[in-house]
């Protein structure tokens, strides 16, 4: 048993930094996502409602795709689809060496994009819920469309959206495990070579199973704050 937690040490002959390394690629590659990911799937929820019809389209075509593909073939296409675009295009300009695109933006762009087309729908949801009277309000007011967004719309529409957009970033949390198929050294990544090296499955898979826990139990507590402060002045005007 000694042997075998052993082999999570710090040291030179143990795995605890690689596993480190691992989770703390995990955790910046979903964070990387997220100003990515929420302003465009805002975009998209506020194009589902425009008046203008290929607007329309275009955010109706956006969220089939990208909801309706699995995780793991978008992850695939954004990253060998944009290593040949860039292959072509470097070819054109006259360059004929290698082409390599970095597989953690690759793996970004394409979560990103994913993430974006679920939170729309959430977005969209928050929308529909909006008591247009407050919009009237803010008219007669004199507040420009712009200043009625920043404060009247956007502050309502996140404490409405938070707890369905914290469904989506627990699954955006659970799909960068996907990464490890573009040889992206996630968490998953390194627990795989780990298991390799060491046979040792059930207990890295376990310290595995501990590092995504964890952060999904970081990020409920993170949620419920925010959750708190932006409805601190919906609880403050109950009787």
């Amino acid at each position: 048993m000694l042997e075998q937690l052993s082999l999570l040490s710090f040291a030179s002959d143990g795995w605890g930094s690689a596993l480190l390394a691992g989770a703390l690629v995990t955790i910046a590659l979903a964070l990387a996502c997220v100003p990515l990911g929420l302003p465009l799937g805002l975009a998209v929820a506020l194009a589902a409602r425009s008046r203008r019809r290929w607007l329309r389209t275009g955010a109706t075509a956006f969220s089939t795709v990208f909801r309706g593909l699995p995780e793991l073939l978008t992850l695939l296409i954004i990253y060998y689809g944009c290593q040949i675009a860039a292959r072509k295009l470097f070819a054109a300009m006259g360059y004929q060496g290698e082409v390599a695109i970095n597989t953690f933006v690759a793996a970004m762009i394409a979560f990103s994009l994913v993430f974006a087309a679920f939170s729309s729908e959430i977005w969209l949801s928050a929308l529909k819920t909006l008591p247009k009277g407050q919009l009237e309000a803010a008219a007669m007011l004199g507040l420009s469309k712009g200043t009625t967004f920043r404060r009247v719309v956007l502050p309502q529409l996140t404490r409405i959206a938070l707890p369905g957009l914290s469904n989506n970033w627990l699954s955006l949390l659970k799909d960068t495990s996907l990464v490890s198929t573009i040889s992206l050294v996630d968490l998953m990544r390194q627990t795989s070579l780990a298991v390799s090296v060491t046979k040792e499955p059930m207990l890295f898979y376990t310290v595995a199973c501990l590092g995504y826990l964890f952060f999904s139990a970081l990020s409920g507590r993170v949620f419920h704050v925010l959750e708190r402060c932006f409805s601190r002045h919906q609880q403050s005007a109950k009787p």
